[in-house]
């Protein structure tokens, strides 16, 4: 038996490793399968070369769990190794400038590893002790057993192994003996190792009989070698997208269509994109992109690695150009990566461009579910907005689709002011502003349904786009002064009159809380409502926004303005007008209030309630 200490100038290699992987323990299982993957992998290669004198045989990777021992086992057939590859690829970690490097890189074990290929020795983040049992392919290779107790020190003997390949024992800490549990063991080989390209086995399969449940002869394999990512899509039906989707995403609606990315310059890039069907609240889509390097999982937190609008996306990416080892911080910063996020946009927008040219009737279908996704694309990138703008959509109120230039041409004739601003009215609730809607539509004018969650956000930025343009919700102003055409011509009411109505109207307008209640009288025409109530577009919006973006949160706090206009050429105000200048009681101006405040969702409680008895009443 010969001992001796690992080949670092420090001894604080294991303290650094234990210390980063604390809240990130569980990567040691990708790290100690994949290397024994790899190990079979290069094995496989001799074979293929003839350099391989017996037969490879089965070459699946076995992982096993001995509860009484303590132990948690990974075996493969691989190419094994001598007692001298053990010093120069086990023992040899440090070179030099090793002291350096873990000085500066102390704080992420991470980086440690990816950069001297320290996977195996993640195995310590979990285990008190650690044994290697391996035997070289090589002719007259004698096996030989190396063992460490996460020391500097370890020991290694020969031992008897009939067959060829690595055996990694780990007794596993008493502090994660939860890695001795089956389910527990089942999730992180899902995760980590779903689609590594060599069979992994993990026990056996189970079947229920006579309402028990048995364990088979045949061994549960707990991979997929041959994905769908890595498959030809000639060679693939649609049926076959799907259950990969599935698959993937087992409560997961069917998704809208997918991009099959297959890419070999400048890097080296495979993997399947799906369109979902996107819900209101995006951070439940998140994080569902799956990012791989040679099967390898890497990490299903892509925020910041590619452009954050492809996060509401679903699928797997797999390139050989990411580092695996590295921390996020890295990746972000990587110049393979970066790369990789603008070719899969550009893919996303050319895949979103062909649908809507091949067939715009069902691009058109699908729009109120890929609206949000890419509107969020068009607000946080420049260049994607460039793209876009050509099939990105404008739906009215009928139901309609219009390109941005189509709806241009379709309302310039009626919607520009005398300014020469081209006016786009909008609604976000055809129920609620349904009054509105047919009081605009009634002047000729053509009505938008911005009712996405993006939209205010989206009305901002268009009006920054397009050109001399502004947005206008139908029920922020009167009809007439939703698109000025001319001059205002002078009010005609007197300022007695205005005063006499304003004072009756204030003193049986109920009070609301965070409501202020702003008067104006106007002549607008005897067939015209009694009284509107409108609210600032400018205000509305800017509390619109603050429930989107935290910074704006101070909007939300201010009161609602709302206006109230009085028509005074109506029969109605004329007839409050004359009781109150006569001082005599009226229950109409009440009446009118409260059927202004109930057609804009405001009458409620008790307020409702005395609104219906002075229906009744007055009925």
């Amino acid at each position: 038996m010969a001992k001796g200490n690992i080949g670092v100038t420090t001894e604080n290699i294991f303290p650094v490793i234990k210390k980063f992987l604390y809240s990130d323990h569980d990567i040691f299982v990708r790290e100690i399968v994949s290397n024994a993957v790899d190990a079979t992998q290069k094995l496989r290669t001799l074979a293929s070369k003839g350099e391989l004198k017996e037969e490879a045989g089965d070459l699946t990777v076995h992982v096993s769990v001995d509860k009484e021992a303590g132990t948690l086992t990974v075996s493969d057939r691989g190419i094994g190794m001598t007692e001298e590859e053990i010093d120069k690829y086990i023992n040899q970690i440090a070179f030099s400038g090793a002291n350096e490097f873990l000085e500066q890189y102390k704080e992420d074990a991470n980086s440690i590893i990816g950069h001297f290929g320290l996977g195996f020795y993640s195995s310590f983040m979990v285990s008190k002790k650690v044994e290697i049992v391996t035997k070289s392919w090589k002719e007259g290779s004698k096996a030989v057993k190396w063992s460490c107790d996460g020391s500097p020190s370890f020991e290694i003997e020969e031992v008897e192994k009939a067959d060829r390949g690595t055996d990694i024992i780990m007794y596993i800490d008493d502090d994660c003996k939860e890695f001795l549990e089956e389910y527990t063991l089942s999730d992180l080989l899902r995760k980590y190792c779903h689609f590594l390209p060599i069979q992994i086995a993990f026990g056996k399969k189970k079947d229920w009989k006579d309402g028990k449940q048995i364990e088979l002869d045949e061994d549960n394999i707990i991979n997929d070698t041959t994905p769908l990512w890595t498959k030809k899509p000639a060679d693939l039906k649609d049926e076959d997208y799907k259950q990969f989707y599935k698959d993937l995403y087992p409560m997961s609606d069917e998704p809208l269509f997918w991009i099959h990315l297959n890419v070999d310059y400048p890097f080296n890039l495979t993997g399947v994109l799906y369109f979902p069907k996107i819900k209101t609240n995006m951070d439940l889509q998140k994080n569902k992109i799956q990012l791989y390097c040679n099967q390898v999982f890497v990490t299903d937190n892509v925020e910041g690695i590619v452009p954050e609008f492809l996060c509401l996306l679903h699928g797997v990416i797999d390139s050989p150009d990411i580092p695996l080892n590295v921390s996020r911080s890295y990746l972000q910063s990587d110049k393979n990566v970066k790369k990789i996020g603008s070719y899969i946009s550009k893919k996303v927008s050319d895949r979103l461009a062909s649908i809507f040219k091949q067939d715009r009737k069902d691009f058109e279908g699908k729009w109120d579910d890929i609206k949000i996704f890419i509107n969020y694309g068009m607000l946080s990138q420049d260049d994607f907005y460039d793209k876009a703008k050509s099939y990105a959509l404008l739906k009215d109120v009928e139901g309609k689709y219009f390109t941005f230039d189509e709806y241009k041409t379709l309302i310039e004739a009626e919607q520009t002011d005398k300014d020469g601003n081209l006016v786009y009215l909008y609604a976000n609730n055809k129920d609620d502003q349904y009054s509105y809607i047919e009081a605009a539509q009634a002047k000729g004018y053509s009505v938008l349904i911005m009712d996405g969650q993006l939209d205010p956000a989206m009305l901002g930025m268009l009006e920054q786009k397009f050109e001399k343009a502004r947005f206008v919700r139908v029920d922020s102003d009167i009809v007439d002064n939703l698109i000025v055409k001319d001059d205002k011509k002078k009010d005609e009411v007197k300022e007695e009159d205005k005063k006499t109505l304003t004072d009756a109207f204030t003193e049986k307008m109920p009070k609301l809380d965070k409501i202020e209640f702003m008067f104006d009288v106007k002549p607008l025409g005897e067939n015209s409502v009694p009284l509107i109530i409108t609210q600032s577009e400018y205000m509305r919006r800017m509390k619109d926004m603050a429930r989107i973006q935290p910074g704006m949160a101070f909007y939300g706090e201010m009161p609602d303005t709302m206006n109230v206009v009085l028509n005074c050429d109506h029969k109605l105000i004329k007839q409050i007008l004359a009781d109150a200048k006569a001082e005599s009681s009226d229950k109409v101006a009440h009446q009118l209030i409260d059927l202004a405040l109930l057609q804009n969702g405001m009458l409620k409680g008790e307020a409702l309630n005395n609104f219906v008895k002075r229906s009744i009443d007055l009925i």
